[in-house]
């Protein structure tokens, strides 16, 4: 039983667990668009994505600590290292205009981490974007979309109709919805300055607002061009699940709740999604 906890802890701490969740979105997409598996652009993103959850997460610890660092830290950042050269060798195989749009998500990741714009606009002395008052969740929800929706359709040449516009403001609705029970569980650790959503408005107005953010994303299914039973049989339940683990989302959740449930919930999106095509 240790040995699987130990197991489970390096599968969340070392970013495997999210990266797999953006992994289902991108390959989601593809399946919504009816656009064939593509290994290429898939396993980048799968490797991109731990590879800067990773350097996000423990930049701050790797450079103030470097000499005392934990072991635990020493084996993520030798495997970021090696996720960090597979993603290189995908990222060679993509096409030009999927590497320039990666560049942008590239260094939005920078920023988010790396304090080096003017200090006048943070609220702490971190200043990089993640530290802007209340401005984290949405750019965590811009990134995944745009990643796991403009990045696999790039990649094919698929034309960016108006369906992906909505598929995109549907994911960003999605994935800020999954945000709300993290920031819920930090409720009692996050500093007031952050002004995450909770803090802001209180948990109970806080999942109101989640409830009716699931319902516009689901709605907008009805504004697409091309839309079938499958979709919306599958948009409903996950918008039903989702909804579920938004309701019993509180303060003193399990460790794993959030961190392994709820980052759960892309790849049960896909797998209803691949089971009704």
């Amino acid at each position: 039983m240790r040995v699987l906890k130990i197991f489970l802890d390096f599968y969340i701490n070392s970013s495997i667990h999210v990266a797999l969740a953006v992994y289902a979105l991108s390959w989601l997409t593809l399946l919504q668009f009816g656009i064939p598996y593509d290994e290429n652009v898939l396993n980048f993103i799968f490797f991109a994505s731990i590879t800067g959850y990773n350097f996000v997460k423990y930049f701050g610890l790797a450079k103030f600590h470097h000499r005392g660092l934990a072991q635990w830290l020493k084996t993520i950042q030798v495997f970021s290292g090696i996720c960090f050269i597979i993603m290189t060798y995908y990222a060679l195989k993509l096409e030009l205009k999927t590497l320039l749009y990666i560049g942008f998500f590239g260094l939005t990741t920078f920023l988010y981490a790396i304090p080096i714009i003017p200090k006048k606009i943070f609220i702490d002395k971190q200043k990089n974007l993640r530290s802007i008052g209340g401005l984290k969740v949405y750019i965590i929800a811009i990134i995944w979309a745009g990643v796991s929706v403009f990045l696999p359709l790039f990649n094919n040449q698929f034309e960016i109709t108006d369906d992906v516009i909505i598929t995109t403001f549907q994911r960003f609705l999605f994935v800020l919805v999954l945000m709300l029970p993290f920031e819920i569980r930090d409720l009692n650790y996050d500093g007031l300055k952050l002004a995450t959503i909770p803090q802001k408005i209180g948990v109970k107005q806080t999942k109101l607002v989640g409830m009716l953010l699931l319902v516009l994303c689901y709605t907008l299914n009805y504004y697409k061009d091309d839309l079938d039973i499958r979709s919306l049989l599958s948009s409903l339940i996950i918008s039903s699940i989702t909804l579920l683990f938004l309701v019993f989302a509180n303060q003193n959740q399990n460790k794993y709740y959030s961190a392994f449930w709820v980052e759960s919930l892309p790849v049960m999106w896909f797998g209803v999604s691949f089971l009704l095509s």
